[in-house]
């Protein structure tokens, strides 16, 4: 569980799962909510390393600067109701809700006792990299990059997500956008009464 007060939840998923979109939906009808991106945290290129096929190493923790992500996280737990992108005022009666999404947290240790919350979106292969493939990169993806880095990475990270003992709610990322985000406010609304009550009776 998160500090009591705050309330954090996850949203981890494959490349192009729709987990940008679904934090976003989620941020604008939950009060007091604000989103972390892991995306906005990957070091500049020149620190990404090269594997022996010459691809760049982005779909790995070492890509990203999780210490300054972790910093972001402290910094809205300390004072949640003044930070980071919050599309509501909030009253003092509601709990602040934290959304962090991104394709590689539940793999970063430190991250594992603060969500109240964990939600995967997984999309099947084929429907992964045609969605990859209308995207633009910087840098752009080279030819084989999905299948030489990208697909095998995710493979590897969603076995070692299968391994952790953590409640973890799947959710399909071919279900429509409308669905998947009925879904999920559905389950955290359920979440924050639980809060509540919590609150109240502590």
């Amino acid at each position: 569980e998160g500090e009591r007060g705050h309330h954090s939840g996850d949203v981890n998923a494959v490349t192009n799962g729709g987990k940008t979109t679904l934090a976003k939906n989620l941020q604008k009808h939950l009060p007091n909510c604000s989103v972390i991106s892991q995306d906005d945290f990957f070091k500049p290129k020149s620190e990404i390393e090269i594997d022996t096929n010459g691809f760049l190493q982005y779909d790995v923790l070492e890509a990203l600067n999780m210490e300054k992500m972790m910093s972001a996280i402290s910094c809205w737990m300390e004072s949640p109701r003044h930070s980071l992108v919050s599309t509501h005022s909030g009253s003092s009666e509601e709990i602040p809700i934290l959304i962090v999404e991104g394709f590689l947290l539940f793999n970063y240790k430190p991250l594992d006792t603060l969500w109240n919350r964990r939600y995967f979106l997984t999309i099947p292969y084929e429907e992964c990299k045609r969605r990859r493939s209308t995207r633009v990169y910087e840098p752009p993806d080279v030819p084989g990059y999905f299948d030489g880095h990208v697909w095998p990475m995710y493979l590897k990270h969603r076995q070692e997500v299968e391994d952790i003992p953590w409640e973890i709610v799947y959710l399909d990322g071919t279900k429509s956008e409308e669905d998947l985000f009925s879904q999920v406010y559905e389950d955290l609304i359920q979440e924050l009464a639980k809060q509540k009550c919590l609150q109240v009776t502590t």
